[in-house]
């Protein structure tokens, strides 16, 4: 039964990240969004901690270097990315596919960004290509009108390619930091300092506990989140991480998408587009010119891990 494990593991995380959508777009009819985000971060964060207590030698960040990680990872790995995120799928005009779909565009943007902020790295012609497919699918998804660019679903599918922007930059980012901390430790962290950050816009906006529905719906949307996508997720990812590497383990993102429609369809009654799927196709399309090299390289190894063969 080990020989399929990394597969199993693999699609089991897509389709918890996947549904992670749907289930976001489910508990936005109980919550404030940005609350809703901080909340979920509230109860990860201090699993992740325990967690990163209970592995990590050292947990605590010391020094200018890893707190510099931790702040980074913290306003735009947790905080940006979910802000952003969750008001745009507050909008009815975003399905949880089409979200996913955005999305999937982040390790697209994180490769467009190393090569603009990390002085060995350089798009050739192929990549840049790439990029411009990628982007192409966003404005697909979005399909902008003339006259209407304010237009809600417009805005909103452009705050959710904000949140992929945002999460791209970060990782990138944390790469440029000449520190080193153990990943368990910098994802704790990041999301109880995203959490911190996200009480405070939440305060701004004039959200509060009062706007908040219990419902035995919004908890289970909460509960799945946190717990789940968050918690359990992040523990698979490391598995994973060290398993496959990091270009191998970025295809999440384009597994995900199909399990964002098939739970807003289940359970949301969501429909999928055909931009929805032309946007996929053009963002999968753009990934695939950008990292041919390394999907090259890595596909023989990613084969044998797959099926147990290392």
């Amino acid at each position: 039964m080990s020989r399929y494990r990394n597969l199993a593991l693999f699609l089991t995380l897509a389709a918890i990240w996947g549904s992670a959508f749907m289930a976001i777009k489910a508990g936005l009819d109980y919550f404030p969004p940005v609350l809703f985000a901080a909340i979920r971060y509230d109860v990860a964060g201090v699993l992740m901690l325990a967690y990163a207590a209970w592995v990590v030698e050292d947990p605590i960040p010391r020094g200018r270097g890893q707190w510099a990680l931790v702040a980074v990872g913290s306003t735009l790995l947790i905080a940006g990315y979910h802000v952003f995120l969750f008001i745009g799928e507050s909008d009815p005009a975003v399905t949880s596919a089409a979200a996913a779909v955005i999305v999937s565009l982040s390790p697209v943007l994180t490769t467009g960004f190393a090569r603009a902020f990390l002085p060995d790295e350089r798009l050739t012609a192929v990549g840049i290509v790439g990029l411009g497919f990628g982007l192409l699918g966003v404005i697909v998804l979005a399909r902008p009108e003339p006259g209407a660019l304010l237009t809600g679903g417009v805005v909103a599918k452009l705050l959710v390619f904000g949140a992929a922007t945002s999460f791209a930059l970060g990782s990138v980012l944390t790469r440029r930091i000449e520190a080193q901390l153990p990943i368990e430790t910098l994802e704790a962290w990041s999301m109880l300092g995203g959490a911190l950050l996200m009480h405070a816009v939440s305060l701004g906006l004039g959200e509060s506990l009062a706007g908040v529905t219990v419902t035995v719906e919004g908890m289970l949307a909460l509960a799945y989140l946190s717990l789940a996508a968050s918690a359990l997720g992040f523990l698979i990812y490391f598995d994973l991480l060290d398993r496959l590497g990091a270009v191998e383990i970025n295809l999440v993102s384009y597994v995900a998408p199909i399990f964002a429609a098939l739970s807003g369809w289940l359970f949301l009654d969501e429909g999928l587009s055909v931009a929805t799927a032309a946007g996929f196709a053009l963002i999968f399309f753009g990934f695939l010119l950008v990292k041919r090299r390394a999907i090259r390289g890595e596909l023989p190894r990613l084969r044998r891990a797959l099926v147990g063969e290392d």
